[in-house]
């Protein structure tokens, strides 16, 4: 990854540190009477991923060279790692951890228990490309419901740039920095999971649906959305200004996205009558 650099002095206390913590019996090795290392030794680490002992060695003394991903993929296997301490032994070395496996639509269960409980703040919950994958009464009342219609549909990034009237809904002298949102987000999803099918193809078909996607697409700004503030021209309560802080799951997939009042506004008033007119269809579905 651009930027990444190895640390070789963190790389090599935690390889030692890792092979301190395998008993000789859990990599299938014999412990022997005379064994005083805790843990493998060395040598032991070196065999068990297919190295030199004299490459591992110059690891754990800070003063090798850096660890290819292929290396690094033995030596989590030999040292028994977690995804965790895998991926962390990855950017220690200056390399970009493998992709995990996409969330998909399958909500977390601590997500969908929360979101139960927000009854009187609209709230959505979002996979990391912009899927809308569940919300509650209050969202769809104040953005409109898009969970049960086509997987493109459903993307908050392709409705923005591939449906007209989906806009609408935001002041127009908006659009740009939402725009801008968008795409960096996605560009932050699409580094993290290592351009696998699924963002690869929204990312396409984004690119020959909109010319303003492909020219921000170019620029490669890349930012985590976690909080921004936004106004909704709702058509049955009028503006709406809302705060929207993003929760995320601890793996980046999925996130809980609430819409709250800002300081100083009437959208607590507002909110109140959306919980009385009910849901508002006023975006039209993009397939």
């Amino acid at each position: 990854m651009i930027g990444m650099t190895i640390d070789r002095r963190e790389l090599a206390d935690f390889l030692r540190r890792c092979r301190e913590r395998v008993r000789p019996q859990d990599a299938g090795l014999p412990v022997g009477p005379r064994r005083r290392t805790p843990g493998l030794r060395r040598e032991e680490v070196a065999q068990l991923a297919a190295m030199s002992a004299d490459y591992y060695i110059r690891l754990e003394q800070a003063r090798g060279p850096q660890p290819s991903p292929q290396m690094l993929a033995a030596l989590a296997r030999a040292l028994r790692l977690g995804g965790d301490e895998r991926d962390h032994l990855y950017l220690l070395a200056g390399r970009r951890p493998p992709a995990g496996p996409a969330a998909g639509a399958h909500v977390a269960p601590g997500l969908l228990h929360l979101l139960d409980q927000l009854t009187g703040t609209p709230a959505q919950i979002l996979d990391d490309l912009g899927n809308v994958l569940a919300q509650n009464a209050m969202a769809r009342a104040l953005l409109g419901g898009v969970c049960t219609v086509s997987e493109h549909g459903r993307n908050v990034v392709w409705r923005w740039f591939a449906d007209p009237a989906a806009r609408a809904a935001y002041p127009a002298e908006e659009h740009a920095y939402y725009s801008r949102l968008h795409v960096a987000d996605l560009r932050a999803a699409y580094g993290r999971r290592g351009g696998d099918p699924a963002v690869t193809r929204l990312v396409e078909r984004l690119s020959g649906a909109s010319e303003e996607f492909a020219e921000l697409w170019a620029r490669h700004e890349v930012g985590v959305r976690r909080h921004s503030r936004m106004r909704v021209l709702h058509p049955v309560v009028g503006p709406v200004d809302l705060d929207c802080q993003v929760l995320l799951a601890p793996e980046g997939e999925q996130r809980l996205v609430l819409f709250t009042p800002p300081p100083g506004t009437d959208t607590g008033e507002r909110f109140a009558l959306l919980g009385v007119v009910g849901t508002e269809q006023f975006a039209t579905t993009a397939d």
